[in-house]
């Protein structure tokens, strides 16, 4: 994801869950297929519907693709079942340590080809979330998403 969300104050946070999970998420690209497994495992025990489990991995895809190519790490993964209004919702964030310093391009060097492939996962995320944002402090970066369950 490189096309920058807006930044959400922390008052537009969900509520705090009872059911929570926590994943560290390594900075090397083979870990989103991991982190992505270990989700699903945790999804179909707490019985998450198979629409918003589908949903869901892909979030948590984009989430953490960002945060290995675009932010300093460590990142954490962080999944939770808080209600959203009067709704039973899936919160996924994805906690890293900020941005990557943007470096200097050489005058004379190579320019970095830019692919069409990138740029999409923002996106992808507000499409399938019914609320998404950043919360940013000075040493870390959340990025969320709400996604709502089927009763």
């Amino acid at each position: 994801m490189s096309v920058p969300a807006t930044s959400t104050p922390d008052a537009h946070m969900a509520p705090p869950s009872r059911v929570e999970h926590v994943c560290a998420v390594p900075h090397i690209p083979e870990a989103v297929s991991a982190v992505r497994r270990r989700a699903r495992t945790v999804l179909d025990q707490w019985r998450v519907p198979t629409p918003t489990v589908d949903d869901a991995l892909l979030v948590i895809s984009e989430l953490t693709t960002n945060a290995i190519v675009h932010a300093l790490p460590p990142a954490v993964l962080r999944l939770s079942l808080p209600e959203v209004g009067s709704r039973r919702a899936l919160r996924i964030e994805v906690t890293d340590a900020g941005p990557v310093p943007q470096r200097r391009p050489w005058p004379d060097g190579p320019h970095p080809v830019e692919h069409n492939e990138n740029g999409r996962g923002t996106g992808i995320v507000a499409g399938l979330s019914v609320r998404n944002g950043i919360s940013c402090h000075p040493e870390r970066t959340t990025r969320w998403a709400d996604l709502h369950m089927e009763p």
